[in-house]
């Protein structure tokens, strides 16, 4: 015996951020949950490192906001520079939220509260089992597993990534190519000094962007825009970047490479977040450029509100609430891929403009509406 329920009002496939933030909302409300997941094992790489101020005000209605932040970074400030050149700051200390900062916390952590605070309620993830199949009915949903299960729901939320299964077995697809091809390296690094540890800095630099983000261990996120990426950045490589693109007046000497990997930029969003009783959330349903580090943002945001929709759903037969997240979600998804698409392109000027870009930003920092604007783009604070 897998020890595999057999049925459960929900199934959600997939135990990242977004999976395990619906699952903690749901079973929070007394609503029977399933969470399955194809890793033996939660990843421990730091991956997305920022959570939003708006994203921690919908954590409030998970539990984890508070322990969230007590293990993370407060950043009140992220400046686009030109080596030592402070081109715009952006400050979050004015913002009409609690949460007057974005946080810097690894993924893993991220994960870890999530997980935990499920676990208080009483729910578990069952690992390591891969969905291979899902049918329909006019009152539910079975998900078939790699291990032969089969497990019957009311509903199942794809909540397993970019390549998701799930998705696909839906016919929920994409409904445009990539508009962007851009490669980018990122290396989490130790560094002796010359780096400040509570803010974020893009640096907009002639041969490329750079940021530089400070992480809770004392180490700190490189992501650059590369031409040909290395699988394993060493630490000659994450020198080099700092070097060329960072701060030009103070070195800031690589002691020690934590991890490193790379990346290709997609930019996507599903067409339908929802069929019938099979639902969207996270990567699965839109995936874009890492510029502004919107995207587990978005889906913890897709998250909060599908847990809401789905209770009453649950609860009282009412699918409004389903209907509203799929069109509204969708929408903001789109407009947060257009915002990353714009910043990325900002970032990744050609060679030949990225002096009149430099030039202009410094002009436009001048203006607080601008200043304010920039705020509440990143954050997703807009009231």
């Amino acid at each position: 015996m897998s020890g595999i329920p057999e049925r459960a009002e929900v199934v959600v496939v997939g135990a990242g951020p977004v999976g395990l933030t619906v699952a903690a909302s749901l079973v929070g409300r007394g609503h029977e949950v399933v969470v399955v997941d194809r890793l033996a094992a939660g990843a421990n790489t730091s991956r997305a490192c920022v959570i939003h101020p708006r994203t921690l005000e919908l954590l409030e209605e998970v539990g984890v906001a508070q322990r969230l932040t007590e293990l993370g970074i407060h950043a009140e400030r992220f400046d686009i520079r030109d080596g030592d050149r402070t081109l715009v700051p952006v400050r979050f200390d004015q913002l009409p939220t609690n949460y007057r900062y974005v946080l810097m916390v690894p993924q893993y952590l991220t994960e870890q509260v999530l997980l935990e605070r499920l676990e208080e309620l009483g729910g578990s993830v069952h690992r390591p089992y891969s969905a291979v199949g899902v049918t329909q009915t006019a009152d539910g949903a079975e998900v078939t597993l790699d291990s032969g299960d089969t497990i019957k729901a009311q509903y199942v939320v794809a909540a397993d990534g970019m390549n998701s299964k799930i998705r696909d077995l839906a016919g929920l697809g994409y409904d445009h190519k990539d508009a962007l091809a851009l490669n980018f390296t990122l290396v989490d690094v130790r560094v002796d000094s010359g780096l400040p540890t509570d803010q974020v800095l893009l640096y907009f630099s002639k041969p490329g962007m750079l940021v530089v983000a400070p992480l809770p261990d004392g180490s700190f996120r490189l992501v650059a825009e590369v031409d040909d990426a290395p699988e394993h950045p060493d630490l000659a490589y994450a020198q080099e970047l700092l070097d060329v693109r960072g701060p030009q007046s103070k070195r800031a000497p690589v002691t020690e490479v934590v991890w490193g990997s790379r990346f290709r930029i997609h930019e996507r969003v599903a067409d339908r977040y929802r069929d019938r009783r099979i639902v969207l959330a996270g990567d699965a349903a839109h995936t874009h450029s890492p510029a502004g580090g919107q995207g587990m943002n978005l889906g913890l945001r897709d998250a909060v509100a599908l847990g809401d929709a789905l209770s009453e759903a649950l609860k009282n037969g009412d699918e409004k609430l389903l209907d509203d997240y799929a069109i509204v979600s969708r929408a903001e998804a789109v407009r947060v891929v257009t915002f990353a698409h714009r910043l990325t392109r900002l970032a990744t000027a050609p060679a030949g403009v990225r002096r009149i870009r430099n030039i202009g930003l410094n002009l436009l920092s001048h203006l607080p509406a601008f200043r304010r604007g920039l705020s509440r783009q990143l954050s997703a604070i807009h009231r």
